[in-house]
């Protein structure tokens, strides 16, 4: 394939775009949700989680008929294969990002996800042939400048950050490439997953009383966290399987800058020289990276009109 942004954004499916945004946003303010379950041990919140996933993804499945679909995946022992790779991956993911909210690592958290978009520009380059143009390789070489000065200062958490960065680039990288649908995938991710998250429930109800039992009030947040679960994640496999991988990374920078601000503000954690210096890094980055793709959008537009002769 050609320079990733070949043709500019125009050429990438709005969709997708809508979709990562959506996303993106969503996982972003996700810890003020987190605020409402804070009680809950993270294990047993991840496994509340698998259990109301699954039957929203099986109602929406239903109404988009996309039984057959589901069906014809479940069949297929490679596509299932891939599929609970991504899903243990996706598990790990989730038991780390609430267990740092939960502890108060909220940076790390953040950085984890500041680190992401690079290890997608890495796979989307290395794997699956996507090339950057040199303003977008310079905006990487700026973002990694940012993301190493705050790993400096956080030695003891960075492994809560590279966890988080490398299971979910890696379960983006699974999504884009196995061909099943977004709702179908995360389906069988969350049929994978059930019986392990009955047993960690269960574990919990027998040893420390259920969580779910505990009021009505938190027994409806952690249903919620089913929705939150599910709709951001569709998004994401609609964008994964439509945008470059490399662009989605860049995008990805939303959710961490929103999660950082939250840690300033709600959370009231200190901000040090070393994380000022990683957010002007960052956006300066993201800054340099969309406006390349605008510029290359609007000669691709310029060249749709008049064409050369």
């Amino acid at each position: 394939r050609g320079p990733m942004d070949a043709g500019g954004p125009s050429q990438h499916d709005r969709k997708g775009l809508a979709a990562a945004f959506g996303a993106y946003i969503i996982w972003g303010f996700l810890p003020l949700y987190l605020i409402l379950v804070q009680t809950v041990p993270a294990f047993e919140f991840v496994g509340w989680r698998i259990i109301w996933t699954l039957p929203l993804c099986l109602l929406i499945a239903l109404f988009r008929k996309q039984g057959g679909e589901l069906r014809a995946a479940l069949g297929n022992r490679r596509t299932v294969g891939w599929l609970a790779l991504s899903a243990s991956l996706i598990a790990v993911n989730w038991v780390v990002y609430v267990w740092a909210i939960q502890t108060g690592e909220v940076y790390a958290a953040s950085l984890g996800y500041y680190i992401n978009p690079l290890v997608n520009v890495l796979l989307g380059t290395a794997l699956l042939g996507e090339r950057l143009t040199r303003p977008q390789w310079l905006a990487v070489g700026i973002a990694a400048v940012g993301v190493s000065l705050l790993a400096a200062g956080a030695v003891t958490t960075l492994w809560i950050s590279l966890t988080l960065a490398l299971t979910f680039g890696t379960y983006g990288l699974i999504r884009k490439r196995v061909v099943v649908g977004s709702v179908p995938g995360l389906t069988i991710e969350s049929l994978l997953l059930l019986l392990p998250s009955i047993g960690v429930v269960w574990y919990y109800a027998q040893t420390q009383g259920s969580s779910f039992a505990v009021s009505t009030e938190l027994s409806l947040s952690i249903m919620l966290g089913g929705v939150l679960t599910a709709v951001p994640l569709l998004m994401f496999a609609i964008a994964a399987r439509k945008l470059p991988y490399s662009m989605l990374g860049f995008i990805q920078f939303l959710a961490p800058s929103i999660v950082f601000i939250l840690g300033l503000t709600v959370f009231d954690k200190p901000l040090h020289p070393a994380e000022i210096a990683c957010f002007a890094c960052i956006w300066l980055a993201a800054a340099i990276f969309v406006w390349d793709l605008v510029a290359r959008s609007r000669k691709q537009a310029a060249r749709q009109v008049f064409p050369p002769r």
